[in-house]
């Protein structure tokens, strides 16, 4: 029986992952599922499923194939975590790296090596020839020095020239796989290390990370940092509309000592040791106000976020007697507050530290409390998907350089010449016109005797 080598087997199951079909079919699958994953809502809970996506519904046949015990039960609330999809970059970056090895470098090392036109192959090259000239004065030196002097890199061998130049052209196919490995490796890295919490804190409290939206496999709380809201302040439009938001954040160390402190705002986050903070909303938490003129009770009231009118408002209210009690409805902080009784009659309007008086009895609102919505991510796969970004533009311009080829020989004082370009044909025209002329000025006295080349160009 014939012995498996274990050894041939890996790497010949590595080179076949360099298949072009096997990464376009990937490459689709990925596509398919990131499509899918945008249509079906990420990281919802289970009664949201269960609503829009019901079970057995009659009168939805697309239930039967999607519904929320499938959606669940393969993942598809969270289809960039699954371990399936991870798999699937895994495979697709692998794929990408053995064609990079095993294809795209030695197209690259072979590039460099010089290739001489010989009598062998000269009969197959005549879509190539630019010009056959018989002239006793032709000289090699001077036509390596025309090709030197247009930054070609020039090969002699005996009666053969090779020039080349532009190799950086051939290297952008490999920077876009590289540039999409880097991409894949950070968005593996996000879905294992990455998490992100969500918080409302009141203004004034210290706060620690713990309520979750997303955390990866192996991602990890940093416990010896803890965060202050400072203040919290609204700025608003001449119509009352809110132009900004603000939140004054301090960072401390477990021992109580100030690390760091920044004010943010919408679209200008907090960034601290890999961590950053996001202002994303805001709500009225609870209300001070003191009732009495003698005893100025001190009581802080829970306050309730409705629709009214199908404007968003707070509402909470005030004990007046043990049967008497009035609301107070808040819709910005800029305004004056309203004041209804229990039949929902508007009888006064107020402002922010303003005295009234409900049955004879004093009543001052003192303060608001407001809570701070914050969103606090660590994500170390973005610096890397940043990278692999930056190497893909890079890639982009590399790509407009052409890669263009020469060969010529003088035999018998016959000059043989042909070139060959990947791209832009019309600037190979110009420098293969430069070279002539150069060429030329060097080696024929007589310019009416001078070689003249009628460009013919294959390009690749």
């Amino acid at each position: 029986m014939k012995k498996i080598n274990l050894k041939n087997v890996f790497w010949k199951s590595i080179k076949n992952l360099a298949n072009l079909n096997f990464s376009i079919f990937l490459l689709l699958l990925i596509s398919f599922f990131i499509m899918l994953g945008s249509i079906i809502e990420q990281e919802q809970n289970l009664s949201y499923y269960q609503t829009y996506y019901p079970f057995n519904d009659a009168f939805n046949k697309l239930s039967i194939l999607l519904n929320w015990r499938l959606i669940i039960y393969f993942g598809l609330d969270h289809i960039y975590q699954t371990w399936w999809f991870i798999w699937i970059l895994i495979i697709f970056s692998l794929s990408l790296a053995s064609c990079t090895f095993f294809i795209q470098l030695p197209s690259l090392k072979n590039a460099r090596r010089w290739k001489f036109l010989n009598p062998m192959i000269n009969a197959n090259m005549n879509n190539l020839v630019l010009d056959s000239s018989i002239n006793i004065n032709n000289s090699y030196i001077n036509i390596i020095y025309s090709l030197v002097y247009y930054n070609f890199y020039v090969f002699h061998k005996k009666y053969y020239v090779y020039g080349y130049k532009g190799l950086l052209g051939r290297v952008s196919p490999i920077f876009v796989h590289i540039s999409i490995i880097f991409t894949l490796i950070g968005s593996i890295c996000s879905a294992f290390f990455g998490y992100t919490v969500q918080e409302m804190v009141p203004r004034g409290e210290i706060f620690h990370t713990k309520t979750f939206v997303h955390a990866g496999f192996c991602s990890k709380l940093n416990p010896n940092f803890l965060f202050r809201v400072n203040n919290f302040f609204i700025d608003y439009n001449f119509d009352s509309s809110i132009k900004q938001f603000f939140s004054s954040l301090s960072v401390f160390a477990n021992n109580g000592k100030l690390v760091n402190n920044k004010m943010i705002s919408v679209n200008s986050p907090f960034n601290f040791n890999g961590l950053t903070i996001y202002q994303t909303d805001w709500n009225i938490n609870s209300v001070r106000f003191i009732i009495g003129s003698k005893s100025k009770m001190l009581l802080q009231r829970k306050i309730t976020k409705i629709k009214l009118n199908n404007k968003i408002c707070w509402l909470f209210k005030i004990p007046i007697s043990s049967h008497n009690q009035i609301f107070v409805i808040i819709f910005d902080l800029k305004n004056k507050f309203l004041i209804s009784d229990s039949n929902g009659l508007i009888i006064a309007d107020i402002f922010m530290n303003q005295k009234f008086y409900i049955n004879n009895v004093l009543v001052c609102i003192q303060d608001i409390i407001l809570d701070t919505g914050l969103q606090i991510k660590e994500d170390v796969g973005i610096p890397i998907i940043y990278f692999g970004f930056f190497i893909l533009i890079l890639s982009t311009f590399l790509s407009y350089i052409s890669y263009c080829e020469i060969w010529l020989t003088i035999i018998s004082d016959i000059f043989n010449l042909a070139g060959s370009t990947n791209r832009s044909v019309f600037f190979f025209e110009e420098d293969i016109a430069k070279i002539n002329k150069t060429y030329s000025f060097y080696s024929f006295a007589d310019l009416n005797n001078a070689l003249v080349i009628y460009p013919y160009i294959l390009q690749e």
